[in-house]
């Protein structure tokens, strides 16, 4: 498990794991039943608190991402097709939600942002 922390970003720490760790498993990098590391070994190859390690372990295990036994460890869980439906849209608001405030403050009709994300969505990669 690969996570790179930016200490230039505005999020703070324990997002950007948490963050990261959530794309991966919705990626398929991460599979239900794989582990993933203790929070003292993450903490320790990241250099950062076991505290902040912890929390962003908490915000996982509360979303879903996580599942998490005394004396075994931290688990992938197995993800629920609404769920990773759900999970998916939420992503996808928060890009639209940046793009119409852009679109809005540069002046963009909303009729030309349709048709940009319409052709955007139909085009085969």
């Amino acid at each position: 498990m690969e996570i790179i922390l930016s200490s230039n970003s505005s999020k703070p720490i324990y997002t950007q794991i948490t963050e990261q760790i959530k794309a991966q498993i919705m990626d398929g990098t991460l599979r239900a039943g794989d582990p993933i590391p203790s929070m003292r070994s993450l903490a320790k190859s990241l250099h950062v608190s076991v505290i902040t390690v912890q929390r962003a372990y908490e915000e996982l295990q509360r979303d879903g991402f996580i599942e998490t036994t005394v004396g075994r460890g931290s688990f992938v869980a197995v993800q629920d097709p609404a769920f990773y439906l759900e999970e998916q849209q939420r992503r996808a608001e928060e890009h639209l939600s940046a793009a119409a405030e852009i679109a809005r403050t540069g002046g963009i009709p909303l009729e030309q942002l349709i048709r940009a994300l319409t052709i955007f969505y139909e085009e085969e990669n």
